[in-house]
């Protein structure tokens, strides 16, 4: 794949987080995407978020598999780990490369085509098995490389740009992963950075399965009218849950506020994930709210964004499978290879 490199160059004047690295620091090469692309303003959130949060890049994995959405890790985190699989196999790969060094903060990226088809199955494996990562699919609804051809997650009735009429149901990538036991589920619009960047900070931060479906307009396919995943639809039929933001654990911050305004959904790691609820009866911590949602919102023809479900209480892949705390490359000889007696107490168990 070829790619422009970004000069290396920065103005000595720029912001800098609690590690002392600037924005620039999370980029990656010169996008080759069509200009407009949302899936480019998705590649911006991630470097925002991961920026905010000041994780050290490589301390990052970004895996993607085959499509535009899965281009768009080179745009990012150039010094970040990276690996891209073929074709809807990168669940699998990401699965194994969390079980070899769980000490690793995984990023997955994948797209409509990627996910939701010819890896639909690797997809809802990673998803149940409670994998410890941030999954993102970049979903446009179009096979975009190879000219526009409906995806499984283009709505029933929406028109190619050519004037074909889908005909077939969509698969809601957001409503399975919580059927999936998913711990973080969410939606959101590669244009609406203010609910996106943060969205992407809490899935990073969140310890289990964290799955983002972010609808991202395809400017060449899918941006016209009877398009029910372009700019204009999904600006005028957006049906926000929340407003988010990530409050990192610092000193104690005290604030004064409205009963019943604000929801504060505690994580693992002592972050604070505050929702300012537009809905009042939405619950982000009821699985079956949170399919309800999702399920009214496409009776009405609304794309529900925002924080869909969260369980604070998350077990991961690692500790359902008793495994050790160090990455496999960290481990000796006697730790890799026991020995006999070792063995027979194994196979003894399992009599």
């Amino acid at each position: 794949m070829s790619y422009l490199p970004k000069p290396k160059l920065h103005h000595p004047k720029l912001p800098t987080n609690a590690i002392g690295l600037t924005r620039r620091d999370y980029e990656g090469a010169i996008s080759t995407l069509c200009a407009g692309c949302g899936h480019d303003s998705i590649s911006a959130a991630i470097i925002q978020a991961c920026f905010n949060l000041s994780l050290p890049p490589h301390r990052v994995a970004k895996l993607s598999g085959i499509g535009c959405s899965s281009k768009t890790p080179t745009y990012f985190l150039g010094a970040a780990h990276g690996f891209n699989s073929v074709h809807g196999r990168m669940p699998s790969v990401l699965t194994g490369a969390y079980l070899a060094n769980r000490d690793l903060i995984y990023l997955g990226v994948s797209g409509d085509g990627d996910s939701a088809s010819i890896g639909f199955g690797q997809f809802a494996h990673s998803i149940r098995r409670g994998v410890n990562m941030t999954y993102i699919v970049e979903n446009n609804g179009v096979y975009g490389l190879t000219k526009g051809q409906f995806s499984a997650t283009s709505d029933k009735g929406s028109v190619a740009k050519k004037g074909t009429v889908n005909t077939d149901q969509p698969i809601d990538l957001a409503a399975i992963a919580v059927q999936l036991g998913a711990s973080f589920v969410a939606r959101s619009f590669s244009g609406d950075k203010d609910q996106l960047v943060p969205l992407i900070e809490a899935a990073l931060l969140h310890d289990g399965a964290a799955f983002i479906d972010v609808i991202s307009p395809c400017v060449a396919f899918n941006n016209h009218p009877g398009s029910t995943k372009s700019y204009d639809y999904v600006r005028e039929h957006n049906d926000a849950l929340n407003r988010l933001d990530v409050m990192l654990p610092r000193e104690e911050i005290t604030a004064s506020y409205a009963p019943g305004t604000l929801t504060e959904v505690v994580q693992h790691d002592g972050s604070i994930l505050r929702l300012r609820k537009l809905h009042e009866g939405h619950d982000a911590t009821d699985r079956s709210s949170a399919l309800h949602a999702l399920m009214e919102g496409k009776s009405a023809g609304e794309i529900v964004t925002g924080l869909i479900y969260v369980e604070a209480e998350a077990t991961p892949l690692h500790e359902n499978l008793g495994t050790v705390p160090q990455a496999l490359n960290a481990l000796g000889d006697a730790e890799l290879c026991p020995g006999v007696e070792a063995l027979e107490r194994i196979n003894a168990s399992l009599r």
